[in-house]
């Protein structure tokens, strides 16, 4: 019976999925069929199975019966918890999803306490950034402090999906609303203050006319209700612009910076200086171990060395300073003033540093481009040197990304359309970079000229390209799909196979996963086998630990280059996850007989550390002292020793303190990190764009934040052995030394001499331990005072249990900021008796907190801010850096 029901859902599912996909809604499904699948769902809502009704509702779309047994349910918010994480789990086509999303919105509205939160997540994927803008608006005009707290969480939260076009049309539409109401009250508006509201402007535009500032005033004194709102309305930009977080995270990494200079200078001191793939590597490394710290002492003490950079490792050496001062918004632009060209084409300074500036500058800025892409713009218009505009380009891509903005993608393909190979690889990607997601007719634009052009490096810049412009789209760009997949070209081909990974990121969508196995083992091309399975690390990354299941085979191919995508899959889908399956499938390849296979799994492997310690995992010390061993052998070839070099910066990247992390607390994907991931993985052909890596650290970090978004010290706990989170013991001068020791020579003569000199001190302690022995136990006959001897014994009793008295304690008390990493994020607690409550329950990130006891007064942590102790030394060193730099 059981049998028939199975197969009769099936049956149900299947027609109904056709008559969806042909737009016949029911024409096809039996009416006998639809009765056995309706009963059986009103028979598990009668039941209380709820999950199972919306589990079959969801499959079968059938949305009423969802929404029935959604409201019937004893659990409301539970159950649309639970319908969220199916469709995102289980729905496979995006339209679908967005239907089943919509209701879900519909139905939290109709709760008698909306979820705020989860209206606005659902909304967002949705990309419905109206909705939002009105639930923000409603809170931030709430007389209820907590509703503002609520609205402020909203906003960080939609902040860590990295989605900068729509954060940036909710703030805008933030605005719009705020200066709807001129002369009347607008509908939908229950607040009858908000007419009062005439020509008022917002307390932050800057640029405020006397006249503007005198009716503001005017109005303030008159209500009190929009002085609130306006001073709510300036922090709530400030959160959805990005710069509240992007200043407090800055704060945070340079306040705990732990990062290891001595693991630099071991690996400086043992790189070749002829090696310039190692010199740069160790820039590389540099660049990635402080990223977002604004920490750049080991570039100023080594300033001699650094001027050894010629040409692109100029480039190179100049663009990492974007990534250290990531972030940096305020003063990104001055600490880069010396290296910029200096008004005109080329400018006098090297072409090198100055393209590198202009990408650093955009690391600076990536995602948050607004004050930058006019700068970035006019010094694209003003060369015509190649290298710089390969600079601008990939800056402006960065700083622009996705905000599909049409006068700068204009810009970038009078760049293309020049022909210069070099130029024209970055102003492919570029275009990608700034059309992300948006599915636009520019792709077939792009694609045609990619066509068109001889040069190698500009088809694979629009490869990738065009990729970045489907993401997250799914069967949408299923067309682009096919056409690229079955294009004579192979570097067309494989940017199919990104476009297949980006398309489809974070599904663990059969139908793609089938492609791309597919793929990597029937293509020709070794490029495009690679690239297929790599290409299988973004689409798994929501399940990581899937991936080494389903690419084991391939790790051990007879093709260096499948088993090299192998690698970087793992890396990619379980990065700083610590997976134990992931390392298990790693350390063979680590050390493979191809060296560039050996590169890919010590990247990958550190990828899959990062934020791990050797107390949870012994294999890290292990595979630390193996980096080490490679970096240090003079036999080592050169590619695995870039790998070694590489995997040690992000083993330790950003001061210890950032995890890679492709997903948010709320389960949706990063863009921006899985952007950066994408374009790092073309560092094969293009060594520059290993600092896309960057885009992808996410700081391990509970921030806890009041009403003012300040950062007030309470404390809390972690329920688990410090230990088990604590950071890597630093490195000491003698283990780098041990490690090149020579065996000593040792004669046999004066090896007998050792020994003979060893057993005759041996049998002279026995001989006294005898005797000690027999006058202890004559001591212990007395009840007088213990006897000297009395007491070492009792010493070397009592010294193994004193250990013991103190035995690690099994949890820890942290102080707000503190550093969680992800392991760590199920064991913390709220203490019961604190006077700080979280609006959410959140156990990293940033987390708005609710004051218990707000007349007294507050202490406030993070106030040392890098801007003022950090800054002046680091603008002094890259003046001295640019004086050595230019020294070719």
């Amino acid at each position: 019976m059981l049998l028939i029901l199975a197969k009769a859902i099936d049956e149900y599912v299947s027609l109904r999925s056709k008559a969806a996909e042909s737009s016949n809604e029911a024409a096809m499904v039996d009416s006998r069929l639809e009765a056995i699948v309706e009963r059986m769902l009103d028979k598990c809502i009668m039941d209380g199975k709820y999950q199972q009704a919306m589990g079959i509702a969801i499959e079968c779309r059938r949305l009423d019966k969802l929404e029935e047994a959604i409201t019937r349910s004893d659990n409301v918010h539970g159950t649309l918890a639970y319908s969220i994480n199916v469709s995102h789990s289980f729905v496979y086509r995006r339209e679908y999803r967005q239907e089943v999303l919509r209701l879900l919105v519909k139905v939290y509205e109709k709760l008698p306490s909306p979820d705020y939160l989860s209206i606005c997540q659902c909304l967002m994927f949705l990309d419905e950034p109206e909705g939002v803008a009105n639930i923000l608006e409603r809170l931030l005009r709430s007389e209820n402090k907590e509703d503002a707290l609520l609205a402020f969480q909203i906003a960080f939260d939609l902040v860590e999906n990295e989605h900068q076009a729509f954060l940036l049309n909710v703030r805008d539409r933030l605005s719009a609303l705020k200066s709807l109401p001129s002369e009347s009250v607008q509908p939908g508006y229950n607040d009858p203050a908000t007419a009062q509201n005439a020509n008022s402007t917002a307390p932050e535009d800057v640029q405020m006319t006397d006249e503007s500032s005198a009716v503001t005033k005017s109005v303030h004194e008159a209500d009190p209700k929009e002085v609130m709102y306006a001073e709510r309305l300036t922090k709530i930009k400030g959160i959805l612009s990005g710069e509240t977080s992007i200043q407090l995270t800055l704060q945070f990494l340079f306040s705990y910076n732990k990062s290891d200079l001595l693991i630099l200078k071991t690996i400086k001191q043992s790189v070749e200086m002829r090696n310039s793939i190692c010199h740069s590597a160790t820039i590389y490394a540099n660049a990635i171990m402080h990223a977002g710290t604004t920490v750049d002492t080991f570039l100023r003490d080594n300033l001699d060395w650094l001027s050894r950079a010629t040409n692109w490792a100029k480039f190179s050496a100049t663009a990492g300073l974007g990534v250290i001062h990531r972030g940096h918004l305020q003063q990104g632009r001055s600490l880069m003033a010396p290296y910029l060209p200096q008004g005109g084409a080329g400018g006098g300074g090297s072409p090198y540093s100055e393209g590198g500036a202009l990408y650093a500058l955009g690391l600076i800025h990536a995602n948050h481009g607004e004050g930058i892409k006019q700068f970035l713009r006019d010094s694209l218009r003003g060369t015509n040197v190649e290298v710089i505009q390969h600079g601008a380009c990939l800056g402006l891509g960065l700083a622009a990304l996705g905000t599909a903005d049409e006068e700068i993608y204009d810009d970038i393909k009078t760049v293309l359309y020049t022909d210069s190979a070099v130029a024209g690889e970055a102003a492919g990607i570029s275009m990608g970079l700034l059309m992300v997601g948006t599915a636009s007719e520019k792709a077939s634009e792009m694609l045609a000229y990619a066509h068109e052009t001889q040069h190698e490096k500009i088809i694979r810049g629009l490869a990738l390209g065009i990729a970045l412009t489907v993401y997250g789209r799914e069967e949408e760009a299923d067309t682009l799909i096919e056409q690229m997949t079955r294009d004579q070209d192979p570097i067309l081909r494989y940017g199919g196979m990104y476009a297949l990974a980006l398309a489809y990121r974070g599904t663990a969508n059969n139908k793609a996963i089938r492609q791309l196995l597919h793929f990597a083992v029937s293509d020709v091309s070794d490029d495009v086998r690679r690239t297929a399975v790599l290409a299988l690390g973004f689409v798994l990354y929501s399940e990581p630990e899937q991936t080494p299941r389903i690419v084991s085979l391939l790790s051990e191919s007879y093709n260096p280059h499948v088993r090299y995508g192998a690698a970087l899959a793992v890396g990619i889908s379980c990065a700083g996850t610590g997976l134990s399956e992931a390392i298990s499938l790693l350390e063979p390849l680590t050390s493979d007989v191809v060296d560039f296979v050996r590169q890919g799994a010590l990247i990958a492997m550190a990828m899959v550390m990062v934020q791990t310690n050797e107390a949870s995992d012994s294999r890290v010390g292990t595979f630390r002292r193996q980096l080490e061993k490679i970096i240090l052998d003079k036999h080592e070839d050169t590619m695995s020793k870039m790998g070694a070099i590489l995997a040690s910066g992000i083993l330790d990247a950003g001061g210890r303190n950032v995890t890679i992390r492709l997903l948010s607390k709320t389960k949706h994907d990063k863009v921006t990190a899985v952007v950066g991931l994408a374009v790092f993985s073309q560092f094969w052909y293009w060594y520059p764009l290993i600092y896309f890596v960057s885009l992808s650290f996410s700081p391990t970090a509970f921030i806890g934040l009041n009403y003012d978004l300040k950062v007030p010290k309470f404390e809390f706990l972690s329920h688990a052995k410090p230990s088990l989170f604590e950071y890597p013991k630093p490195t000491t001068v003698p283990t780098t030394t041990s490690a090149v020791k020579l065996p000593t020579a040792v004669l046999s003569t004066s090896a007998k001499a050792k020994a003979r000199a060893k057993k005759e001190a041996e049998q002279k302690a026995n001989a006294e331990k005898s005797t000690g022995a027999e006058s202890s136990a004559a001591a212990n006959t007395g009840k007088g005072k213990p006897s000297s001897e009395k007491d070492g014994e009792a010493m070397q009793v009592d010294s193994p249990p004193e250990k013991k008295s103190e035995p690690e304690p099994s949890f820890e008390i942290l102080t707000n900021p503190a550093r969680v990493v992800p392991a760590q994020e199920k064991f913390i607690k709220f203490l019961e008796d604190s006077r700080y409550v979280p609006v959410k329950l959140a156990p990293c990130g940033f987390v708005l907190l609710r004051d218990l006891c707000p007349n007294e007064p507050e202490v406030l942590s993070l106030t040392d801010a890098p801007t003022s102790t950090a800054s002046p030394a680091v603008v002094e060193t890259v003046s001295l850096g640019h004086v050595g730099l230019n020294r070719d």
